[in-house]
């Protein structure tokens, strides 16, 4: 084997590097040595490899040159075990039948089991394809006729809202149960869990009534002990009384029966800087407010342990004073052709006309 005086540096190059891989170091050295002229079987036995190793590297050097020694050939790998007619008859079970038994989803061991493959066979098939049979995903699409009205409705109002104006999302959080454990947990340890009893004593219900601000994070919040349209004007009050006089009010919420009825509509003519606007029914996302909703019921309701409805009550008042020290404030960043085009390819999906 003959080698140029550029081929011979770059051999010895990486010969001599400290970070080349003992593998290229030694096929390196066999190149080298060939081009010496020493003959195949004293390479071998100098540098303590089999002849046949001597013989492979020639050959790959003459091939690829110095780019051949530096990485290994690809090789096959083994043979699979499954033929694709059994993969795809997996996959079909899997898509398009139910279990024997009634259930209304295959197991890995149930479908090894009808197809007389091992469990390890259909996780692999399953997770190469990503299927997951044990989870389902919940949707709702809106119905509503006025779908698309609603919607520029309220989105407009979340990326332009109106000059001297103040743009706020309004619900009730309902039903807040008071609810006491009936055995002290523990507390959180390294390396180990906080616990709570899986059981629990009711000791009443109450119902949050919240504004947030669009503006700048902030959230007005009242509880009272029902829902009604009573509650509802007295929240309004509320409202009236905690925001700049000079301003008017765009109040984005949902159809709930309380919001629409004729003392409501009676006590807006009244106050004529109140306007509301409704979301599309089934659309609760569209309401910002429920964001909130969902922090205080994952910081504070969730794993409180409350005495008595008045001990809840005073909890969400003080997590509002919080809050409201520090305000989140939330964004609302899609358009409503965005939005609007999402919705027509899950009805497409669906085969629903809009």
């Amino acid at each position: 084997m003959k080698l140029n005086e550029t081929e011979k540096q770059e051999l010895l190059k990486l010969i001599r590097g400290r970070n080349t891989k003992q593998k290229v170091v030694l096929r390196a050295k066999i190149v080298i040595k060939l081009s010496e002229g020493i003959q195949k079987i004293n390479i071998s036995k100098e540098l303590g490899i089999n002849r046949n190793t001597v013989y492979l590297w020639e050959k790959r050097y003459k091939t690829g040159g110095v780019n051949s020694i530096l990485k290994d050939a690809s090789r096959p790998g083994r043979k699979p075990k499954i033929d694709s007619d059994k993969k795809e008859a997996i996959i079909e079970a899997t898509l398009h039948t139910k279990p024997k038994d009634g259930s209304q989803q295959w197991s890995v061991r149930q479908m090894a089991l009808e197809l007389g493959v091992s469990r390890m066979t259909v996780h692999r098939i399953w997770k190469g394809h990503n299927l997951k049979p044990h989870l389902v995903k919940q949707f709702k699409i809106s119905n509503d006729p006025r779908f698309v009205e609603k919607l520029n409705d309220v989105v407009g109002l979340y990326l332009n809202p109106p000059q001297k104006a103040l743009v706020i999302c309004v619900d009730e959080k309902s039903q807040i149960q008071a609810l006491d454990r009936t055995q002290p947990g523990l507390p959180m340890k390294r390396g180990r869990k906080g616990t709570m009893t899986h059981d629990y004593k009711r000791n009443g219900t109450t119902s949050l009534f919240a504004a947030l601000s669009m503006l700048d994070g902030k959230v007005i919040g009242e509880c009272y002990q029902k829902h009604t349209h009573k509650e509802f004007i007295k929240f309004l009050q509320l409202v009236d009384r905690k925001t700049p006089k000079e301003l008017d009010l765009h109040m984005i919420m949902d159809n709930y029966g309380t919001h629409k009825t004729e003392d409501v509509k009676k006590w807006l003519k009244k106050h004529p800087r109140f306007r509301f606007h409704f979301i599309p029914t089934s659309s609760s996302w569209l309401n910002m407010v429920e964001r909130f909703f969902s922090t205080i019921t994952n910081k504070m309701i969730r794993r409180g342990s409350f005495n008595s409805v008045s001990a809840l009550e005073s909890a969400i008042q003080l997590f509002l004073t919080k809050h409201n020290e520090i305000p989140k404030l939330f964004k609302w960043t899609k358009d409503a052709e965005t939005i609007i085009a999402k919705v027509n390819i899950c009805r497409e999906a669906l085969g629903t006309e809009h």
